[in-house]
């Protein structure tokens, strides 16, 4: 069994921690049958991830809270940059939202329309299918 040797530094930790949820969310999206895109970089277009169902285009920003409280504001961390969805996921729950970008600076994380899944494939596909 292959042993780690090295710790990496925790801002390392942290982008791994991030990466990991956008990677979760597109083989979720893969799984159901869309056609997924992760650019290289994302720098000044708040696009962590692309999907196609073939002629249309999404464009999905991934956040992580750190609670467990679903009632905490969210930042705006997209500002004017067009987005289709955004989807959060809980780092110490077991559940995330799916929301359309917001305009507000901050928004209740469990606002009316920010759709709430189960950290597990079927119900997030269930929940991303009715947004």
């Amino acid at each position: 069994m292959p042993i780690k040797n090295a710790t990496p530094p925790s801002s390392a930790i942290k982008h791994y921690k991030s990466l990991s949820y956008e990677t979760l969310a597109a083989s979720w999206l893969l799984n159901d049958g869309w056609d997924v895109f992760m650019p290289m970089i994302d720098h000044g277009q708040k696009t962590d991830i692309v999907i196609s169902d073939g002629p249309y285009f999404y464009r999905i920003q991934i956040k992580s809270v750190e609670t467990n409280d679903e009632c905490i504001e969210v930042e705006n961390k997209w500002g004017d940059v067009k987005i289709d969805y955004v989807i959060y996921f809980s780092r110490v729950g077991s559940w995330g939202y799916i929301t359309r970008p917001f305009t507000q600076k901050k928004r209740r994380l469990n606002a009316p329309g920010h759709i709430r899944f189960h950290q597990h494939s079927k119900n997030f596909v269930k929940a991303f299918q009715l947004i």
